[in-house]
């Protein structure tokens, strides 16, 4: 190859990648031979040594391909170091994971070459687009809204003892014999409105009884009441984990349900099916000091809502009335999604739509809950304004944790970063499901953090899915993975293991044994579903 050969494939290629940069007549760089060589317009170099511009691409194949491969292999390497350095800062400075994704995007960003404007905008030009904005604006946009509501609607469930009443009812349905199915269901059903967290605080005094009263180990009533917790705080909607992907990957909430019910209850029944099994071989006592916290609790909470002018009720709320509550956005947006489907386009398609909007949805349930768990109950609006304001203080975590992830995405996007895993990824040969679920479950394991994990996954394998012609069924289905792996493997790097530890009374190799597994089986389960459907959709 001649001297002028490999500055002219350069010229070539960035010209092919960024022809604003190189108009006729600009000259930006000289062209130099030596050890240090500058672009110059591809038409003048073509021009200077001869070439014709028709036969360039031909005449230098190899120095383009190349080049391709080294700007390839430099930004795979971005994208590990990237990451490497997000674990590092999550697991080794405890830095919160808001900033560590944050921090990490504009390392990446700069290290791929993005520039200050293309990151952060300027105050000089309007119409410069702030990378990190728009990521960050694009999914909060979608996600905020979501779970802001559904957080607000599963804290007027909480106060108003619609858990307790639906455990009751369910314990008194299926007996003893058959109680820990009917802490499972409770699990199940409750944890769909209500963070993980928050479902066991309120639940596990009804577990304590259950337990208490039978004189069997506590794991028999705790582990499938968890696995129905963690199964929908995994895998539904309106949980931060799945609706983040959602908004991330572009699918509707409705396809992200219906995947999400579909992968989750065989999931949950091989789950519960190991609690039987481990819950008989492993003995762990009723935690008294536990006992004892719980009814204090429950005495606070009564003296606050009494503070906040909330009389308790004597009389519990209709079993009904919360099932009512918790389906009514899940049918609606179900039905809004299968109407784009079976219907044409027509005023009652648009009705169902409208009413079936994941926003609308949850203002319906929740205006449902306001009237009939708190104003028909004798709830002041005061007490309703309290209730919800107070709900939304943890919240404000989570949403920066899901916009920093949707920055992370965005800077790999614009950056080239992630075509460039894309095509790696498509080299290694593996269904993108598969290394969603991959991907997803080695960030969990290292980190801890399900919301981290299943951001993170979902910024890395988007340019996987947009190559493709998939479906809004395949998309949730890889969702799913991600989700699934999300949650394979809780240990002691994850709060929810230290809370189910502490909450249980059961010692931290029990809770390996058994929580740990318990997590790795949902997960493992969740996944093999969804890929098997996978090859259907």
């Amino acid at each position: 190859m001649s001297p002028i050969s490999f500055p002219l494939a350069a010229s070539l290629y960035e010209e092919a990648q960024h022809p604003r940069h190189h108009e006729a007549g600009h000259r930006q760089d000289t062209l130099q031979h030596g050890p240090r060589l500058q672009r110059v317009p591809a038409k003048e170099a073509v021009a200077g040594s001869g070439v014709k511009v028709a036969s360039v691409a031909t005449a230098f194949p190899a120095g383009r391909a190349a080049l391709s491969v080294k700007l390839a292999d430099v930004r795979d390497a971005v994208a590990a170091i990237g990451i490497a350095l997000l674990l590092f800062l999550i697991i080794k400075t405890r830095l919160q994971p808001f900033v560590a994704l944050l921090a990490v995007s504009i390392v990446v960003g700069l290290m791929a070459g993005l520039s200050v404007t293309e990151l952060f905008g300027t105050v000089q030009r309007s119409d410069a687009v702030s990378t990190i904005e728009s990521g960050m604006g694009g999914i909060l946009g979608h996600v905020a809204i979501i779970i802001g509501l559904g957080t607000m609607l599963g804290a007027i469930l909480e106060v108003s003892g619609g858990a307790e009443v639906l455990a009751s009812r369910l314990l008194n349905l299926f007996g003893e014999k058959r109680a820990p199915l009917a802490m499972g269901l409770t699990g199940l059903i409750f944890g769909i409105p209500v963070f993980f967290d928050v479902g066991i605080f309120v639940l596990a005094p009804i577990v304590y009884a259950a337990a208490k009263r039978s004189g069997k180990s506590v794991l028999l009533y705790c582990l499938p009441l968890l696995a129905g917790l963690s199964m929908t705080h995994a895998f539904l909607p309106p949980h931060p984990g799945p609706v983040a992907a959602a908004g991330l990957l572009h699918v509707e909430l409705g396809w992200v349900i219906l995947m999400g019910v579909v992968c989750g209850i065989p999931a949950v029944l091989a789950a519960w099916v190991y609690s039987a099994w481990i819950g008989k071989r492993i003995f762990v006592a009723v935690p008294q000091d536990m006992v004892e916290a719980a009814a204090e609790a429950k005495l606070a909470v009564i003296n606050e809502q009494r503070e906040a002018g909330v009389e308790p009720q004597e009389k519990p709320v209709p079993l009904g009335t919360v099932l009512g509550i918790i389906g009514t956005p899940l049918v609606l947006i179900l039905a809004a999604t299968f109407s784009s489907i079976a219907l044409d386009p027509s005023t009652a398609r648009s009705v169902i739509e409208f009413f079936g909007n994941p926003f609308v949805a949850l203002t319906i349930a929740l205006l449902l809950a306001y009237y009939l768990l708190g104003i028909r109950r004798g709830w002041s609006r005061k007490s309703l304004e309290t209730v919800s304001t107070s709900s939304l203080k943890p919240v404000g975590n989570i949403l920066l944790v899901v916009g920093a992830g949707g920055v992370f995405g965005a800077i790999l996007k614009a950056s080239g970063v992630a075509q460039a895993l894309s095509d790696t990824f498509n080299d290694v040969g593996l269904p993108v499901i598969v290394l969603s679920y991959l991907i997803s479950l080695v960030l969990r394991v290292a980190q801890g953090s399900a919301t981290v994990a299943i951001v993170t996954t979902a910024g890395i394998v988007a340019p996987l899915l947009t190559e493709g012609d998939h479906s809004q069924a395949f998309i949730a289905l890889v969702i799913m993975a991600i989700s699934a792996g999300s949650i394979f493997a809780s240990h002691v790097n994850d709060g929810g293991f230290w809370i189910v530890a502490k909450y249980f009374g059961i010692t931290e190799r029990d809770t390996l044994k058994t929580w740990t597994v318990l997590e790795s089986v949902l997960s493992v389960a969740g996944f093999v579903v969804a890929g098997v459907l996978s090859l259907f959709v």
